[in-house]
This record gives structure tokens, sequence and C-alpha cells, in this order.
């Protein structure tokens, strides 16, 4: 019988190997995003000093929709993210997507962090 690989550990894998190569620094933090069936989460890491510096997720007060599991939930957490990044004095970040594919939720954050002030 074939067994079917389980996706979490596969894209965990695929996550490890980018960060084998990838790393943010105080003044390039890593925008670090995760996905999981209801929520989405982006934080900004800066793994020299292993500090969070700024963090947004669909669970915050400050993002009220009905569906937190859509893009527009992943705008509102990209733009919030961004905002956030910005007060503190970040606008240049490393992107980590987390080992997903850049399509649909993840892009959506991506291209709303983009239009809110952060360059990657």
């Amino acid at each position: 019988m074939i067994t079917k690989a389980d996706k979490n550990a596969t894209r965990r894998k695929r996550h490890a190997r980018v960060r084998a190569k990838v790393s943010g620094t105080e003044a390039r933090p890593r925008l670090n995003v995760f996905r999981s069936n209801k929520h989405i989460y982006a934080q900004l890491i800066d793994d020299v000093n292993g500090v969070t510096l700024a963090s947004a997720s669909t669970l915050d007060k400050e993002i009220n929709l009905e569906s937190t599991s859509n893009l527009e939930a992943a705008q509102k957490v990209g733009e919030l993210v961004a905002k956030r990044a910005v007060e503190k004095g970040h606008s240049e970040v490393v992107f980590d997507r987390g080992g997903y594919l850049y399509h649909g939720r993840i892009k959506a954050l991506a291209d709303a962090a983009r239009e809110n002030g952060l360059q990657f």
C-alpha cells in the first residue's frame, strides 16, 4: 500500500531548507508567515538576537472579519504587520514564506505588506 506523505511534515522540511540560507538581522529582519486552516500569522524576527520585533495575525482585535481564512484576512494581516514594522523603523525585510507556495493567501499578505511600506 502506498502511504501519502504528511503535508505539514514536507512543508517543515522545505522551510528548514530555506531557513538554512535565510536569516533576519536587526537592520533587515525576517518576515515570517504561518498559515493554518483558520488563521494566518506574520512576524518580523531578528534572528541574531532571537527577538520578535513586530507581529500581526487574524486573532488581533483590530482585524474584525467574519472569515479569518481567506484572501481578505491575509491582506489585512499584511497591512497591519507592515504598519507596525514601519512605526518601529523597519522598512526593509527578508520574506520567509514558511515553506508554503507563493500563491493565494501568502501572496496576498506579501502584496499588502509591500503596498504599506515594506520592501522585499
